[in-house]
Order: C-alpha cells, then structure tokens, then sequence
C-alpha cells in the first residue's frame, strides 16, 4: 500500500508535465500559425503545384492536361531561345560574379581605413544599392543613350569612339554590367568591410615586426581570413544573378531601344526573361514551370560544385584562430 502511494506523485507530476508540455506546444503553434499559414500558400504549394504543371500542358484558362515530358524535351531539343537565354545568363554570371567581388573587396579595404569622414564615405558608397532596381534602370538608361548619355560623353572627352550600348548586340551586356555593378556591390561590400573588422590586428603587428609589405600583409592575412564571407557573398550573388531581370526588362523594353525587351538581336534575352515571357504574356504556365525546374536544377548543381570547392580555398580555421 505504502508502494502505491508512494509512486502516485511521480505519476501526477508526469501527467502535470505533459500537460504543461502539450500546453505550450498549442502555444507555440497559434504563435507561429501565421508563418506557417504563409508558408503553405505561398511556398509549398506554389512549389508543388509548379512541379505538376511542368508536365501538363497549361493556359490558364483551361485545366492542365498531362502530356508527361513534353515540355522538357521540347525545351532542350527544339526551343533554341532556351540555348540563347541560358548561355546570355551564364555570361552574365561569369563577368558579374569576379568582377563584383573584385570591386567589393577593394572598395571595402578603402574604407577600412582610418581617415577623416570615413563614415560620410561609407554611406556614399552603400547608396547605391538601396536605390530600387527600376530607378536605377531609369537613371543608366539616360547614362547610356547613345546620342546625348554621360557614358558617350565621356568616352569622347578622353578621345574614344562612342558605343552604342544597348543597341548594340556586342555592347548591350556590358552596359547591363556596369548598371549591376553601380548597384550590386552595396550590400557584399558591406559584408567584407564587416569581415575585415573582424580580422584581429595583432596579426597585422606581428607582420610589421617582420618587414612585410601592404601587398605581403593583405595577401597572406587579409585575403585568407576573409574567404568565409567571400564563399558567403559569391554564393549569394550567384544565385541571385540566375534570377536576373528588372533592370533588362526595364532598359530594353524602353521605346528608344526599340521598345523590344531582350533586345537587340536576343542579346539581353536573360533565363528569366524567356520564363516571364512563356508564363504571363504566352499564357504556357506548364512549359514555364519546366523552366523554372531546369533553372533550379542548373543552379543546384553548379551551387554544390562550389561548395564541394570551398574545401580547397575557404580556410575556416584561421578564421577560428
């Protein structure tokens, strides 16, 4: 008898924190049920919905109808838009993705030193990326005007030919890359100086006490700890460079370049751009959605060959030490 009651507080206890645990497991589920209402609408379903659609042959209007891998092998054998869209994309990526980590670095070891109003510079040069990407567009579509732009100004200030910029096949990519690299460097040159100041500068004595140079210091200290926030950052960017759109769609959808977007002659016809054209101005929802598909496969792939080659030049220990 004595045995009974003495197991009976350890049953009433259990009870109680079962209670106690169920309770705030409610809790916590009314808390978090907005995100996860948002969640399921507009992620996992979108999401799922996407991946049935790229095998059903889909306007919109009417409900989808199976047609199995249809789209994809239409996609890869037929639709030479596709080939030029991807290869105009991968371009982009392949000039924008060094070429910002160059400039943002740079910029960021600048502004890592100790002058005065060095604040005032560091907002100056952050401004651009918190401007919106249409402004932006705006503004390099008046700095690029092959009549009477800043670009062609000064090109014949210093004695050079004029281009045509955007309407110039040859041309029209590297003036989208300069208008990506007025605004893309903000936010990773940011993320570098943040970096730099994380470097312990006992490292930078200990190299001055042996006689090493700024280029030796910045070489074998600097650029070592900092390959953590530039895997990081290239990352990122890589990614979002896949998704490249406004800024071309704006510019060359712009009546003086011919009022064409991805234009001319297909040069600025980005990945995302032929998506966008299939899906809302074709009304071919099931052949966007193998799109987008392939557009993630293509990135998750290329996204775990550089992360399978960060073993080699991402050093994590010394940025532990």
């Amino acid at each position: 008898m004595s045995k009974t009651f003495s197991l009976l507080p350890h049953r009433l206890s259990h009870r109680r924190v079962g209670k106690t645990t169920v309770r705030n497991m409610l809790t916590a589920l009314v808390f978090i049920s907005p995100w996860l209402a948002g969640f399921l609408i507009f992620t996992l379903y979108p999401a799922v919905a996407s991946a049935y659609w790229s095998f059903c042959q889909y306007a919109a209007m009417r409900p989808p109808k199976w047609i199995g891998l249809s789209n994809y092998t239409y996609l890869v054998t037929k639709d030479h838009l596709f080939y030029t869209a991807l290869g105009n994309t991968l371009y982009y990526a392949a000039f924008f993705i060094p070429l910002s980590t160059i400039l943002a670095i740079g910029l960021a070891v600048l502004l890592n030193t100790r002058v005065r109003g060095i604040s005032f510079y560091r907002a100056l040069f952050y401004v651009p990326s918190i401007v919106p990407l249409i402004c932006s567009a705006i503004l390099w579509m008046w700095i690029l005007n092959p009549q009477y732009g800043l670009a062609n100004a000064v090109l014949r200030w210093v004695g050079l030919r004029p281009l045509g910029w955007l309407s110039s096949p040859t041309w029209s990519k590297p003036g989208l890359l300069l208008l990506g690299l007025w605004a893309g460097v903000g936010n990773p040159m940011l993320i570098y100086l943040a970096g730099l100041l994380n470097i312990p500068q006992a490292l930078y004595e200990a190299a001055d006490m042996d006689g090493a140079s700024g280029l030796r210091k910045f070489w074998h200290i600097t650029l070592p700890l900092l390959t953590p926030v530039m895997f990081f950052n290239i990352v990122t960017i890589f990614i979002a460079t896949f998704q490249y759109f406004t800024e071309a769609y704006v510019m060359t959808a712009s009546p003086q370049w011919g009022g064409v977007p991805g234009g001319p002659m297909d040069s600025t016809t980005f990945y995302m751009l032929v998506l966008y054209n299939n899906a809302f101005k074709y009304f071919k929802l099931g052949y966007a959605s193998a799109m987008a598909w392939i557009l993630l496969v293509v990135v998750l792939v290329l996204t775990l060959l550089l992360f399978r080659s960060s073993r080699t030049w991402v050093h994590y220990a010394e940025m532990e030490a």
